[in-house]
């Protein structure tokens, strides 16, 4: 056998640094890009070769190939059928891939037999072992499932026929190495990003949903601007919380450190963080009494009974999924207004479904009605042919139930009223082609389930307009600013009180109460007037009293604006130490007095005060341009306001992404449902939230 020399992935890297655990830094040698990891782990180098410098990625694995030529001498892979009479053999070809056509992707399965036998295996740094633990791990990460998935025989032999040559990593590998080393990696990239970013807020969200050692789980957002004006959002931490950590004044604490290890302590110029974040946000709002799927019935009434009217409030006093009562809930008010202060803004999106939450409670004859119209989906579900269901469950938030299909939207008030207005739409199609029924809706309840839809439809265009696809936006990085916020409160409001349901008139009138309650206080907050005139569609527009608005708008500028004097150093994005811009440079062909003393004068330009910003700003028509965009391009134009619009269009107007992590993992892993939680599952839930910045 040949000689052949190690191949490693770090001959086309120069090690800088090399610390503890393995841990090093590399600069690249094509580019000189600084990328560090542990010595154990290199799949970073690998997909730093293969997106930045393609020609030496190949180089990479034409060695490793002719590595492996050198220590193999045989070119033929025998394979065994169950019960070992007929044999066959099929040639290996050195760049064959997982999935490659032929070779060994072509291979069919082999039961039995000792598929692999006298077949060279990938060490673990050659590319595609790394690529394909990779694939493994993102796997593990997206679903949320255990690392002992990779220890299961049937896991195990899926990856034998796909990739014979590959080496399984074992769990202890994957659990302790390759996700912490992703981490860090994620880690790394999101300090690097906040260090230049413009301006940022944060977001605290806490879930209770479990009990024993680990009660919940806290998660830390941070939404930013970077240099080139584009939105991002970063999960900067999970942190297991336990019944000693719980507190509020000891979640306030995390947090605190959680701001300082990434270098954005004062930094925030909102935290986005309820007062009821001590009750569990496991349990979406949904219509009580409807299921849209038939294998929910069995978790109808085991909820039921701890959820009476599926419409318990988040804010009720005494035991709340038995972590505290109102005494905690005074403890945990206190601890915000100490901690946060005038920073602290409530997520909109929240306040909006607890809206609907409380607007639905206050008429319980809907779930009688609701739950007919069920019974009623169900029956036509299982009845009527697929072809002819496509004709009316085709839309957007349609959900077409089947055996076993148990979608977490069915049980979404918003998934659900779309549902059931198609339902209403089509009904008397639906009643035809199902046949005769005792399920059929009456007039009368008809009648109170279009009032229903009719009712809630402009809630579900609010929430439509703020959320959008939550499973969409952890890809693309959807962010929806406070913006929006006041003109939507504005068009509920208007529309309650144009609204009559005789069928079910406390229905309008919970609504106005939980949206006066809840909502209007926005009408009056400076920060939501102020974001809403900033937004290039609105300006004020909507405005009953534009002259009063107009100068609520330049009281609260001026106070964050720059040229206002000191800042307060909660919401200092900028310390007053740094660096002065450096003044343009003078053009060396500047005019002579003499020769050009025919030309006019330039008149003196002096900067415009804030309230001339304002004045020329609202004069100007409003647009539909995108409001970032349009401040970029009016950065010059409007320092002062541009200074200020930066900062308010960082608030997110919706929940985050963690927050759908952990309202779907609240479904799927819940121990009470008999379901085991992964290990360390804070570090698949960061990966998870993270899972754009590492992987796209």
């Amino acid at each position: 056998m040949a000689s052949v020399s190690k191949v490693s992935i770090l001959d086309y890297f120069n090690i800088v640094f090399e610390g503890e655990n393995g841990k090093i830094e590399s600069n690249c040698k094509a580019c000189g890009t600084r990328i560090q990891a542990k010595r154990s782990v290199t799949s970073n180098f690998v997909t730093h070769l293969k997106r930045k410098h393609q020609a030496m990625y190949d180089d990479f694995v034409k060695r490793k190939d002719m590595k492996r030529e050198g220590y193999s001498s045989a070119s033929l892979h025998s394979f065994t059928t169950n019960g070992g009479n007929a044999r066959f053999t099929l040639p290996i070809s050195p760049g064959v891939g997982v999935g490659g056509g032929g070779g060994v992707g072509g291979m069919g399965t082999v039961e039995g037999g000792s598929s692999g036998v006298g077949l060279t295996k990938f060490d673990r740094h050659d590319p595609r072992q790394v690529l394909i633990s990779e694939a493994i791990a993102k796997m593990i990460v997206r679903d949320l499932q255990p690392v002992s998935i990779v220890e299961n025989r049937g896991f195990r032999e899926l990856l034998q026929l796909l990739e014979p040559r590959y080496t399984p990593e074992p769990q202890h590998y994957i659990q302790s190495q390759l996700l912490p080393a992703y981490a860090y990696q994620a880690q790394l990239a999101t300090c690097q990003a906040l260090a230049s970013a413009h301006a940022l807020s944060l977001s605290l969200d806490l879930w209770r949903g479990f009990t024993g050692a680990t009660s919940g789980y806290l998660g830390v957002t941070c939404h930013f601007l970077t240099a080139d004006w584009q939105m991002r959002s970063a999960l900067l931490a999970c942190l297991p919380l336990t019944g000693s950590s719980s507190s509020g004044n000891r979640v306030l604490s995390d947090f605190d450190e959680v701001c300082h290890s990434h270098g954005v302590s004062g930094r925030a110029f909102r935290v986005v963080a309820d007062s009821c974040l001590a009750t569990p946000t496991v349990k979406p709002c949904c219509l009580p009494g409807f299921l849209v799927s038939p294998p929910l019935a069995d978790r109808q009434s085991e909820d039921e009974e701890e959820e009476v009217g599926n419409c318990t409030s988040v804010e009720g006093g005494g035991v709340r999924n038995g972590h505290g009562n109102g005494g905690e809930e005074g403890e945990w008010e206190d601890s915000w207004v100490q901690g946060l202060g005038v920073c602290r803004v409530d997520c909109f999106s929240r306040s909006l479904e607890q809206c609907v939450r409380e607007g639905l409670r206050s008429c319980p004859q809907l779930s009688s009605t609701l739950a007919k119209a069920a019974c009623f989906y169900t029956y036509v579900t299982s009845a009527v042919p697929p072809e002819k269901l496509s004709q009316v469950f085709d839309g957007p938030g349609s959900i077409v139930a089947g055996q076993g299909n148990t979608p977490s939207a069915a049980r979404d008030w918003v998934a659900q009223l779309k549902v059931l207005r198609r339902l209403l739409d089509s009904v008397e199609f639906l009643e035809e082609v199902s046949g005769p029924g005792e399920l059929a809706l009456g007039a009368s309840e008809r009648a109170m389930l279009r009032e229903l839809t009719d009712t809630l439809e402009p809630f579900t265009e609010a929430w439509d307009m703020v959320h959008g696809d939550r499973q969409a936006d952890m890809q693309t990085d959807r962010h929806v600013a406070i913006s929006l916020v006041l003109p939507c409160v504005l068009g509920l409001r208007k529309h309650l009180s144009e609204t009559s349901t005789p069928h079910c008139p406390s229905l309008p009138v919970g609504l106005s109460r939980a949206l006066e309650s809840r909502l209007a206080p926005i009408l009056e907050d400076p920060l939501y007037i102020a974001a809403t005139a900033l937004d290039p569609q609105f300006k004020l527009t909507w405005s009953s009293n534009p002259d009063w608005h107009r100068q609520v708008l330049i009281e609260e500028l001026s106070k964050h604006s720059a040229s206002s004097g000191p800042v307060d150093p909660n919401t200092d994005l900028h310390p007053p130490s740094q660096t002065p811009p450096v003044p343009a440079p003078i053009s060396a062909l500047s005019r002579p007095c003499k020769l050009f003393s025919f030309i006019k004068q330039r008149p003196t330009t002096q900067a415009k005060s804030l309230e001339q910003e304002v004045a020329v700003y609202l004069r100007e028509e409003p647009t539909d341009e995108e409001a970032l965009h349009y401040w970029r391009r009016k950065a010059i134009d409007f320092p002062l306001l541009t200074q200020v619009a930066k900062r308010a269009f960082t608030i997110p107007a919706c929940g985050t992404a963690v927050e759908s992590i952990f309202i779907s993992a609240g479904h799927s892993l819940r121990p009470e449902r008999g379901r085991v939680l992964p290990k360390n599952l804070e570090t698949l839930i960061y990966l998870k939230a993270n899972y754009r910045l590492l992987w796209t």
